[in-house]
């Protein structure tokens, strides 16, 4: 009895081990997420450069359901998917319900975007936020200062009303931003929409997956399973086999993570840095 289950254990490992070796010689679509506030960059640069490394991935399928985030972490997914795809390997964008300012502008590198009909998308445009509660504290006793090295170090403190040479800086600093945001469109969609047209809509605005198609800041209206087949079709692979990206958790972060990554989103977007300077849809 016990060399039957010897035997029997040891055709099943080796059934295993052969199973393992032909899927790593079958050419590979890696599958990222990027969900939520967009305020780390490095975890989805390096699920990307994982990607672009492995000479078994072939194309690259980028699952966006974001309302944006931080520009400088925007800009890196950018910089990270033109590195992919300048390695000869297709991306590929799904769209979920929501991929707006900076969730569409990390999408705009890829070689097709997809998105669903109902899906919330655009809102080009950046955005500066700040609190001002002065009047507030001088009902209450507190006097708040600071000591500084030029007149724009504290520009965005809340115990200070702003000037009209602040505003007047803060606006040429979102302008030449939103430039910068207008230029990254256009780097790879000039032949879907005209740069007239996209000033003409680059107002801030949301718009459906519908009418982002027709406007042709995507490609086309599908979901998740339209991309997978796109990437095999952009990568020439008849079997593609489907490869999600994801860091491992222990048990007890898996079973918290969510929640506590809400909570995380909301304190990071509280603070100065990430409060002032945001691509944000919503």
């Amino acid at each position: 009895m016990v060399k039957r289950i010897g035997i029997f254990l040891g055709v099943i490992f080796l059934f295993s081990l052969v199973f393992a070796l032909l899927n790593r010689k079958s050419p590979n679509i890696a599958i990222i997420r990027v969900r939520g506030v967009i305020l780390n960059p490095l975890p989805i640069e390096k699920e990307i450069e994982k990607a672009q490394k492995d000479k078994n991935i072939k194309a690259l399928v980028l699952r966006v359901d974001s309302p944006g985030g931080a520009v400088g972490a925007a800009q890196e997914i950018y910089r990270a998917l033109q590195i992919f795809r300048a390695h000869k390997k297709p991306i590929v964008v799904s769209m979920g319900s929501l991929a707006a300012s900076g969730g569409y502008y990390i999408s705009v590198p890829a070689n097709y975007i997809y998105a669903n009909p109902g899906t919330l998308t655009a809102s080009i445009g950046v955005i500066i936020d700040y609190l001002n509660y002065k009047d507030l504290l001088k009902k209450i006793g507190i006097e708040q200062g600071d000591i500084k090295t030029g007149k724009y170090k504290d520009i965005l403190v809340p115990w200070k009303k702003l000037s009209k040479d602040d505003k007047a800086y803060l606006q040429y600093l979102v302008d030449n931003t939103y430039e910068q945001f207008i230029d990254a469109i256009l780097a790879y969609r000039s032949n879907k929409i005209s740069k007239q047209q996209l000033l003409s809509i680059a107002d801030g605005r949301v718009l459906t997956g519908v009418q982002a198609k027709q406007l042709g800041l995507v490609d086309g209206i599908g979901n998740l399973e339209d991309a997978v087949k796109k990437a095999a079709f952009l990568a020439h692979i008849k079997h593609p086999r489907v490869v999600f990206f994801k860091k491992e958790k222990s048990l007890v972060r898996e079973l918290t993570g969510a929640y506590f990554k809400e909570a995380i989103n909301h304190l990071e977007l509280m603070s100065p840095i990430h409060t002032m300077y945001m691509f944000q849809g919503f």
